[in-house]
């Protein structure tokens, strides 16, 4: 008989929530599935306004298979077709579905990644109240132990989020603004991204090839021309 570790599936919980940001969403979720990682994916009804404003998509239950392959395969300046997103091993539960398995701390999962991360979003999961799926989720991480990564995208920040973003950092969370760097040598919107992504992902301890890491070198970036990995690799 096989080993039970090696039957059950353990993937990372990936939230996104109404903060303007889809394409930081989905450069992570590129990230995991390149990794070879399994995802549970929980997209907030606040979060399909903002991907119909920013791409142009409709999010369907009933047909969220083709539309996050047409999310994902957008660079993040629109263009369709850019990139070839695979995505046999995502797993998707709607939103108001209190009973999926991300609700259970008995549900197998490495952990959960919420990105973009809403000051709303925040404020639940800080005041634990569990209004929706993704916050109920992010709720068992805490509970849990297990890791949980939060990239807030808003500026500026009220005393009140501030607060929250705290709180969380108490209860064991990684709070981690969208903010891109530059040392890098960024040449195009998509390498802004990638490296707030490729950031999640090191939280996370998920290996990728999203971004040009520091060397010591002042000007590394610029020197060898190279921005984001993630065009070319």
């Amino acid at each position: 008989m096989e080993p039970v570790e090696n039957q059950q599936r353990r993937p990372w919980v990936v939230g996104v929530s109404g903060a303007s940001g889809t394409p930081y969403a989905a450069a992570v979720l590129r990230g995991l599935l390149a990794a070879g990682e399994s995802v549970d994916l929980v997209v907030s009804r606040a979060s399909r306004l903002t991907l119909l404003d920013e791409t142009g998509i409709a999010f369907r239950d009933a047909h969220w298979r083709e539309d996050l392959t047409e999310w994902l395969a957008r660079g993040a300046d629109g263009k369709p077709g850019t990139f070839a997103p695979d995505i046999d091993d995502v797993r998707y539960w709607n939103a108001g579905d209190l009973a999926a398995g991300p609700s259970s701390g008995s549900y197998p999962v490495k952990g959960m990644l919420i990105v973009p991360a809403s000051t709303a979003s925040v404020a639940g999961v800080a005041l634990g109240l569990s209004k929706d799926l993704l916050q109920r989720a992010a709720s068992v991480m805490l509970k849990e132990r297990r890791p949980l990564v939060v990239a807030v995208r808003e500026t500026p920040l009220s005393g009140q989020t501030l607060k929250h973003l705290v709180a969380l950092d108490e209860a064991g969370a990684v709070v981690l603004p969208a903010s891109p760097a530059f040392y890098a040598g960024a040449t195009h919107i998509q390498d802004l991204v990638d490296f707030v992504a490729g950031r999640v992902l090191d939280a996370a301890g998920v290996p990728h090839r999203l971004y040009r890491r520091w060397e010591g070198e002042l000007g590394g970036g610029l020197a060898d021309g190279r921005g984001g990995a993630s065009r070319g690799d």
